[in-house]
């Protein structure tokens, strides 16, 4: 890191902590950085008899900046310029150059319509596998894509109907748990004991299926996903694996601190 300027000295000296700082004081503590390093360092261009490159570690943190807080590669050049609290968690100083939006842009692998497909554990609501397909494409197709094998009980909703009769589940040993259609039920009478016994059921699968809602929610209210910004399957769902993966780190990141040793009030 270079020399700090005489506005990061007086940023170091205000005593009042934002959420902004909290989150990413968190988040420094959360993110492996050193393994995420170390798996991107093979495809990241060395120094030649170009401009020198930024370091690694600073456009990785640049780029976990942009997916947690929605920024346009234009809108993140400018936060490192105006937000001390960003500049100092990419390791950069206004004493040094900040990398441009083009720069920030190459460091990634222009909208289309796409579908991301997720499998999720059900009981820590951890995301463990992300798929990307076209937005047509239907959600029963995709499961295989979403299982790491070792599962029990497979929880989907009612767009998965028929999945267990898949020639690729052939002799899967789990317990499908697939949400009923309305359809199939809404004949009976609501007050009858049948309809209240299956309404029942349906809920109870819902309280499981939930969890799969929870990474959704924290990409799309908590760090501001609404819209693809990409062409492309493979670079919309590059960006789609690594917001699930920050989901991750920030719905344990209690756990993660507390492993860590921290105490909070």
């Amino acid at each position: 890191m270079s020399q700090m300027s005489f506005s990061d000295f007086e940023y170091a000296g205000k005593r009042k902590q934002t959420r902004r700082e909290r989150f990413l004081a968190e988040m420094e503590q959360v993110v492996p950085w050193s393994g995420l390093v170390a798996l991107i360092e093979p495809h990241y261009p060395m120094a030649g008899g170009g401009r020198k490159p930024y370091p690694l570690e600073t456009m990785l943190r640049i780029h976990l900046l942009q997916n947690w807080f929605s920024l346009s590669d234009p809108a993140m050049e400018e936060a490192l310029y105006e937000m001390t609290s960003m500049r100092q968690f990419a390791r950069l100083t206004l004493s040094a150059p900040i990398p441009e939006d083009t720069t920030i842009m190459n460091f990634r692998q222009y909208f289309f319509g796409m579908k991301a497909h997720i499998g999720a554990d059900a009981e820590s609501g951890v995301v463990h596998h992300v798929h990307g397909t076209a937005a047509n494409m239907a959600d029963v197709t995709e499961v295989a894509h979403l299982l790491h094998g070792d599962e029990n009980v497979i929880c989907a909703d009612a767009g998965y109907t028929g999945v267990e009769k898949r020639p690729e589940h052939e002799g899967r040993p789990v317990i499908w748990q697939v949400a009923a259609r309305r359809s199939t039920y809404k004949h009976l009478s609501k007050r009858s004991v049948l309809y209240k016994a299956r309404r029942k059921i349906e809920r109870v699968k819902a309280q499981v299926r939930a969890k799969v809602e929870h990474p959704f929610r924290v990409i799309k209210r908590q760090f501001g996903y609404v819209k693809t910004r990409f062409r492309g399957l493979a670079k919309n769902t590059a960006q789609l694996t690594t917001l699930f993966a920050l989901s991750n780190l920030w719905m344990v990141r209690r756990q993660l601190l507390l492993g860590a040793g921290e105490v909070r009030p």
